[in-house]
């Protein structure tokens, strides 16, 4: 397939979230820079800065900056760096959520309200800091905002409480932001991915445990990849999907439908 005809040739793509190869948001890259997708990335500290810079050379990237999202200004350093580079944006991709692992070891009954604040604040408020300093830019041609859920935000599983609540906020804003910038031809969405084995997974308790769940009583009997999110987010990404906002869409190889 020649560049002109893949689905997002001209399309420009911000990443927020890439820590790893195993990251969502990398998967997510990789989707959309095969598709045509012209991308940048960020990291959030520079911790991940190397590895997201090699990342980054991998598909092209034509930005690979840090930006601490919940920093007023890295988010109006990012926007000046996206409209200096490109005239206007098409793509922003949220994978952010972060919660003190020690709060998801007990209850929450005993979280305090500083780690409550904090994973709410990274997790889900900066889905719309994000949104509001990239509004001009999307806005310039509409646009799709992508973010990343998990079904923890309907369902109680057990050592996932304080990001359940989280995650379930950010399906609330993603309904809340669908209405406000639709007139704008800006489409926001979540993917409900299943359990994977990333950075972030890793400090959930049981998480082993829920993947073996998954092969046994999921419908489809396997766990999902990276690669299969980052093709449901190029989806949501194109033209397909132009009539969709609002919507938290499951990959997850059908687990969500049953009562287990």
């Amino acid at each position: 397939m020649s560049q002109e005809s893949l689905p997002l040739t001209g399309k420009k793509a911000l990443i927020v979230g890439v820590a790893n190869q195993r990251s969502l948001a990398w998967g997510i890259a990789k989707k959309l820079h095969a598709d045509g997708a012209e991308i940048a990335m960020t990291f959030q500290s520079e911790r991940f800065g190397r590895k997201v810079k090699m990342l980054g050379e991998e598909v092209g990237a034509q930005i690979v900056q840090q930006c601490d999202l919940t920093s007023p200004e890295d988010l109006r350093q990012l926007a000046t760096t996206l409209e200096d580079k490109w005239d206007g944006l098409d793509i922003v991709i949220h994978s952010v959520a972060y919660a003190d692992a020690k709060n998801l070891q007990g209850r929450l009954l005993d979280v305090s309200e500083e780690n409550y604040s904090m994973a709410l604040n990274i997790s889900a408020y900066t889905l719309i800091s994000l949104s509001k300093s990239m509004e001009g830019l999307l806005s310039k041609k509409g646009g799709s905002v992508v973010a990343l859920s998990y079904y923890g935000a309907h369902k109680v599983f057990p050592g996932y409480h304080l990001m359940g609540v989280a995650k379930a906020a950010l399906e609330a804003i993603i309904r809340y932001l669908a209405h406000e910038l639709g007139e704008k031809k800006i489409r926001v969405n979540a993917i409900s991915a299943g359990a994977v084995k990333t950075l972030a997974a890793s400090g959930v308790p049981g998480i082993q445990s829920k993947l073996d769940m998954v092969e046994e009583k999921a419908p489809l009997k396997e766990n999902i990849s990276n690669e299969d999110v980052g093709d449901l987010a190029a989806f949501l990404c194109g033209q397909g999907s132009s009539k969709i906002t609002g919507s938290t869409l499951y990959v997850d190889s059908g687990i969500n439908i049953l009562g287990v």
